[in-house]
């Protein structure tokens, strides 16, 4: 069992205070939707949790079971178990995606014994073509080629937590539930936890979320069931929009 906790977690871009005081545990096997509107600060979330430079926090934490990842470079962060799916998957020109794998195993001291066999069972698992394997990384890949590569990054080295920066976006229905599907089949096969940020409900349609967070200007201002994002469909943003104060009673004191 592992766990993400992030406690009060006020965090600044450019001199800008962007979160307003964070808390939010995720364990093993679970699935976490954080949910907002356009600057709600979301992504930014994501990128204080991977260490990604020009964020400045303020005051909180960051654990992973326990240890301080706000003291780690992102790399050390990525070994002990947090993997991040790119909104905007990086080019790599000049690098295959198997020769990456190699030295992700490698470097985390995993068997690399019929690794090969293994991207390529992957690769056939979530559609995407194993021709690619041997191609440079997400060069001149479509949307949906890239998000399926991403996916299959996930599954091929297990991490403890992986945080999902908008998943859905520019997916097309196939992409989307391939991809989806098989990350909500880690959850049970090897018990990783998911933070999965999202605008929409597209996303929690196939990956069912345990529990679904809104955040609205840096706060959490609304934690529930999956039922919370059903609501989002009919009522919208607007309805959170005046609440700027932390969620509240029991569903705080579990969330905390």
């Amino acid at each position: 069992m592992s766990t993400l906790e992030i406690r009060d977690l006020v965090a600044a871009v450019a001199g800008k205070t962007i979160l307003n005081g964070i808390n939010l545990t995720v364990s093993s096997g679970e699935v976490h939707a954080v949910m907002g509107p356009n600057g709600a600060g979301k992504s930014t979330l994501s990128a204080i949790v991977m260490g990604k430079p020009g964020y400045q926090v303020i005051s909180g934490a960051v654990l992973l079971d326990g240890v301080d990842m706000l003291a780690l470079p992102s790399w050390q962060r990525a070994q002990a178990g947090l993997h991040l799916v790119m909104q905007y998957p990086t080019e790599v020109p000049g690098v295959q995606l198997v020769d990456v794998m190699h030295h992700a195993f490698a470097a985390r001291g995993m068997d690399t014994a019929g690794l090969d066999d293994r991207l390529g069972a992957e690769a056939a698992r979530i559609g995407f073509d194993p021709a690619l394997l041997e191609r440079a990384l997400n060069v001149d890949l479509s949307g949906g080629e890239k998000k399926r590569n991403e996916t299959l990054q996930v599954a091929m080295l297990e991490p403890k937590i992986v945080i999902l920066d908008e998943l859905d976006s520019g997916l097309d229905i196939d992409a989307l539930r391939d991809c989806a599907l098989r990350i909500e089949a880690l959850t049970n096969e090897h018990n990783i936890g998911v933070l999965a940020i999202t605008h929409y409900n597209r996303l929690l349609e196939v990956l069912r979320p345990d529990y679904v967070h809104i955040l609205v200007k840096g706060r959490i201002v609304s934690s529930g069931g999956a039922e919370l994002a059903d609501q989002l469909e009919i009522d919208g943003y607007a309805a959170f929009a005046g609440n700027d104060e932390p969620a509240g009673g029991a569903l705080a004191d579990l969330f905390g």
